[in-house]
């Protein structure tokens, strides 16, 4: 009985070891390109989008960042301030398999509900761990708006660099 189990572990390695293609090893660097899309959506349709691109490395580090001094009344005539407002992305790509990459994502996003008309500014804050399908657009977070009808959403796309 003892000779069967140590055979039965010995083919399970064996096993482990031949089912282990080159994106899985855990020693070797490949290169990812990240495309993140912002869309924000009113009654389920596509209102405004925005891209940005990116390359991470398998364990590696990213960030995007984005920004708009804005000058806005300080409360008192002929006073003012500056606010920033934009986009940021960070992203610490953990672990590649053959069709999947799972990493953690942090974003912020906030600017106006209608730039045009008033100064209320949106600001959507995410983080998670989360795992994508390789060359599959996928939508990481989504946040309906608080004080508007819209919602926004952060999608990405992750594709291998050869």
């Amino acid at each position: 009985m003892k000779t069967l189990i140590i055979g039965i572990t010995a083919l399970l390695v064996a096993g482990l070891c031949l089912a282990q293609t080159p994106e899985t090893k855990p020693n070797e660097t490949k290169f990812y390109k990240l495309d993140f899309a912002v869309k924000e959506l009113e009654a389920g349709k596509v209102v405004n989008s925005r891209t940005y691109s990116t390359s991470v490395a398998t364990n590696g580090k990213a960030s995007v960042r984005t920004q708009d001094r804005v000058q806005v009344s300080g409360g008192k005539p002929g006073e003012w301030s500056y606010i920033d407002v934009g986009v940021n992305i960070d992203c610490n790509l953990m672990l590649a398999g053959p069709n999947t990459v799972s990493m953690h994502v942090t974003a912020d996003v906030s600017g106006f509900v209608n730039p045009e008309h008033d100064r209320n500014i949106v600001q959507n804050r995410w983080s998670s761990d989360v795992v994508t399908q390789l060359r599959k657009a996928t939508t990481l977070f989504s946040s309906d708006g608080a004080s508007s009808k819209r919602q926004t959403q952060l999608e990405v796309t992750v594709t291998p660099i050869q």
